[in-house]
């Protein structure tokens, strides 16, 4: 009995990584593509989207900061180190220069909470593993 709590203990622990990334989004998806037009001059998404003066933001949620491929990144983000979750986006867009001070983004943030939460679910849209996602 206490090996099969031992076990039931390990896969916890391994599937809550996840469990925290696979998050429940509330937004409106197409407010947060309005949102977005403010960070199509630097970022773009989708099928045929690459890199320009900030990465593509495709599969996001989950990823690692500073890990796009092709893409220079400033010190400053390299040695932020965070993986992308909403919260962790939510902290950074609200005040990206005081958040990761010495970034390459020069976007003053967004500060209004449900503007974010419709830009979140906008960017799962363009998710590996959501539904008319790119990958």
């Amino acid at each position: 009995m206490r090996n099969l709590y031992l076990a039931a203990a390990a896969a916890a622990a391994l599937l809550a990584p996840n469990l925290a990334l696979a998050q429940e989004v509330e937004g409106d998806p197409e407010a947060g593509q309005r949102v977005f037009n403010q960070c199509r001059a630097c970022h773009q998404v989708g099928d045929n989207a690459r890199n320009l003066v900030g990465p593509v933001l495709n599969d996001l949620f989950g990823r690692e900061s500073a890990t796009v491929e092709n893409y220079n990144y400033s010190q400053a983000m390299q040695d932020y180190d965070v993986t992308w979750t909403h919260e962790t986006f939510r902290t950074y867009i609200k005040d990206p220069r005081g958040e990761v001070p010495g970034t390459k983004m020069v976007f003053a943030g967004v500060q209004d909470d449900e503007r974010i939460t419709d830009l979140i679910a906008y960017l799962e849209q363009h998710s590996e593993g959501v539904d008319g996602a790119t990958q």
